[in-house]
């Protein structure tokens, strides 16, 4: 659900899916998208209103060496250079309906390793 709603979300901006879900053998990307020539690599994290855990303490140095890597590999195997970045989208949930959707642009980079 929470995907979904940040695809909603990214295709109201101009943003193209590329892809949903893209999986590796170690990791996955959730959404894959283009805006202006830029590719975001968008890890979606989607808790119930009151979570112990906020959305975006999910997202831990491990989850994004792991979103690093996955987006490499989707790079390589591009024809093309590629100007990407990596974002994030915390999605809180109450009864079974998005009541917060908060997107960071360029949350993290590459530079974790």
């Amino acid at each position: 659900m929470g995907e979904s709603a940040v695809c909603d979300f990214l295709l109201r901006n101009g943003y193209e899916i590329v892809k949903r879900n893209f999986t590796v053998r170690g990791g996955e990307i959730d959404i894959i998208a283009r805006k202006n020539g830029v590719t975001a690599f968008v890890e979606v994290k989607t808790r119930k209103v009151g979570a112990l855990e906020e959305c975006e303490q999910a997202v831990t140095e491990y989850k994004r060496r792991h979103i690093v890597k996955t987006a490499e590999i989707y790079i390589s195997k591009l024809d093309e250079p590629c100007e990407c970045r990596f974002d994030v989208a915390a999605v809180q949930v109450k009864n079974n309906k998005i009541v917060r959707l908060r997107y960071y642009v360029a949350a993290f980079d590459a530079s974790i390793r």
